[in-house]
């Protein structure tokens, strides 16, 4: 069941996401759907890879979802806190 539009997505999504993080949301969730076809939990997956894509742009500020900070993302580094890494490989 993809969504053609925002209106389409579940209440609680267009209730608590921009406009803009409703779109990622759509278009994560029917990308997966799509991609899943015919797989047992075809639906929870695309629901969750869609709030996946939402938390890579987004993130909770109280009650509401603000965009992320794109500078911070692209130096790994988001809320303040690097991103795990592993660690350099000894070489020689």
């Amino acid at each position: 069941m993809p969504y053609r539009t925002n209106a389409d997505l579940p209440e609680p999504v267009r209730r608590h996401l921009p406009k803009a993080a409703q779109r990622v949301y759509r278009e994560g969730f029917n990308h997966t759907w799509k991609t899943y076809r015919g797989r047992d939990r075809q639906e929870e997956i695309a629901h969750r890879v869609a709030w996946t894509a939402v938390k890579k742009g987004y993130r909770k500020d109280g009650e509401r979802w603000v965009q992320r900070d794109r500078r911070a993302a692209a130096t790994g580094r988001i809320q303040g806190f690097p991103l795990r890494r592993s660690p350099p490989t000894r070489q020689g």
